[in-house]
């Protein structure tokens, strides 16, 4: 492990929620926190209207690829913030873990993802007040 704290965001398909959090948090924490992503059933690609939506604030989550939630990403991190996974999600003691409850970003339009943006965005920023420094 390296010194730097390090949060994994699961969502069912890797394809949404999780990777616009992983985007805010790549960009707001500055390359103090070392960010994963990961899903229980990940999708072909990232979801087009999640991209969309982090563009309009400047974030380019473009290169990002849903990848399959392994044990060894849980282990590896030190925060879970889980996104509707549930129980797919593998229990480490010693790890945090949260549920963040947020609408599935899936088949909406740009005006529904924008909010669900906005509220990760909101959720990141207190997740990186509340982490150690590396």
């Amino acid at each position: 492990m390296s010194d730097k704290p390090s949060v994994l965001f699961v969502c069912v398909h890797n394809a949404g929620r999780s990777q616009m959090a992983a985007g805010w948090l790549t960009h707001l924490a500055g390359g103090r926190i070392e960010v994963r992503s990961a899903g229980s059933a990940p999708a072909e690609s990232v979801n087009p209207v999640a991209v969309e939506a982090m563009r309009e604030v400047g974030i380019d989550i473009t290169g990002a690829t849903p990848k399959v939630l392994t044990a060894e990403a849980v282990q590896e991190s030190d925060v879970v913030v889980t996104m509707g996974c549930g129980d797919a999600c593998p229990f480490f003691p010693g790890r945090r873990y949260e549920d963040w409850k947020l609408d599935d970003p899936a088949g909406q339009g740009i005006e529904a993802v924008r909010p669900i943006r906005d509220e990760i965005r909101a959720r990141v920023e207190r997740l990186i007040a509340e982490l150690p420094p590396a």
